[in-house]
């Protein structure tokens, strides 16, 4: 009886198991991507060349969400990641309209694209819950385009190392969710529009790098209230006074501002207790080197070199990392590790 009663329960277990992965493979089979998104990546492919690197998983006649580069929800089987990037072999594409017709897209990284030229498409305004974009290192031209600040959900736009002309919109301020924002390595100019990420919702903390482009006037005032966590704004025609975004308390780890022509006194200022890089080189930066600035425990990298400094070199704490290229071509800072002081007659 108890045999009989065993193998039952067996027979029980297996029919509850076939029955189980008769519903996974049903529910798998309804969660593939929709019409309408496999036909867009197909002509998002044919625009593109058909690439083999990228495309060749690409075929009518498999479903979408086993494709390489994409993702798609699992819940709803729609596609909302798409990422092609590191492919030499593209010629002479632009950004296909097509991409658009992924209305659920949430991520878009195109990257590393030398091939890839033309403006970015108006097209891609009507990608509305799209979070991340990314056309990086391709030779994507044209201006930064207004548009972006329809996006209304976007966290992070990188644009950086392409052809991009032109002054930032200044409407991508009105976007409370973007913290994220790198246009660096481009051919951008005008000034840097004043509540850039002013308005990240609660005071999120954000990061901002523009390096390599032909920004110009000063750094806005309005960046004293910007929870910076990353800053990099070297190699432009920046000038004015840069302190406003340095002081006690705030989050700041990595601030680049070297290669402009900033005239302000450094005398005085604070750094951020928890900053671990700090390039203000070549720059018009006058005044001593901060006392505060042994006292930076996580300080890896301090560079003042190039600038009209003068003074004594603070001792002790993290000041031993530092040596003299860190302060060459000053009007008269001396001290360990630069020659004494006596021969400015500062002793």
């Amino acid at each position: 009886m108890a045999s009989s009663k065993q193998s039952s329960q067996v027979l029980a277990f297996l029919l509850l198991l076939i029955s189980c992965l008769v519903s996974t493979a049903t529910s798998a089979s309804t969660m593939q991507c929709h019409d309408e998104d496999q036909a867009a990546l197909l002509a998002i492919s044919d625009a593109m060349g058909n690439s083999p690197y990228h495309f060749a998983s690409w075929t009518p006649d498999t479903f979408c969400c086993d494709w390489s580069d994409v993702d798609c929800d699992a819940a709803t089987g729609r596609v909302v990641g798409l990422s092609v990037s590191g492919d030499g072999n593209l010629t002479s594409a632009s950004i296909p309209d097509a991409i658009a017709n992924l209305t659920s897209l949430r991520n878009l990284t195109l990257r590393h694209l030398p091939g890839l030229t033309g403006d970015i498409p108006n097209s891609l305004s009507r990608l509305a819950d799209l979070a991340f974009l990314t056309i990086s290192y391709t030779g994507v031209s044209g201006p930064v385009p207004s548009f972006l600040s329809e996006l209304a959900n976007l966290v992070s736009l990188d644009l950086s190392f392409n052809s991009l002309t032109g002054a930032i919109p200044a409407s991508l301020a009105d976007l409370t969710s973007l913290s994220t924002i790198d246009l660096s390595r481009n051919k951008l100019d005008g000034p840097i529009p004043a509540t850039l990420l002013s308005k990240c919702s609660g005071g999120e903390v954000v990061e901002l790098y523009l390096s390599k482009n032909n920004f110009s006037g000063g750094i806005p005032a309005e960046f004293a209230g910007v929870n910076f966590t990353r800053l990099d704004l070297s190699r432009n025609s920046l000038t004015g006074d840069a302190s406003a975004v340095l002081g006690k308390g705030k989050p700041l780890q990595y601030l680049d501002l070297s290669r402009n022509d900033l005239h302000f006194s450094l005398t005085g200022v604070e750094l951020p207790e928890e900053v671990s890089f700090v390039d203000l080189s070549h720059n018009a930066i006058r005044g001593r080197v901060p006392a505060q600035v042994a006292s930076l425990s996580n300080l890896q990298l301090f560079n003042v070199s190039y600038n009209r400094l003068c003074g004594v070199v603070p001792t002790g704490g993290v000041m031993a990392r530092f040596d003299a290229y860190s302060y060459q071509h000053n009007k008269c800072l001396c001290g360990t590790p630069l020659p004494a002081c006596h021969r400015y007659g500062l002793f």
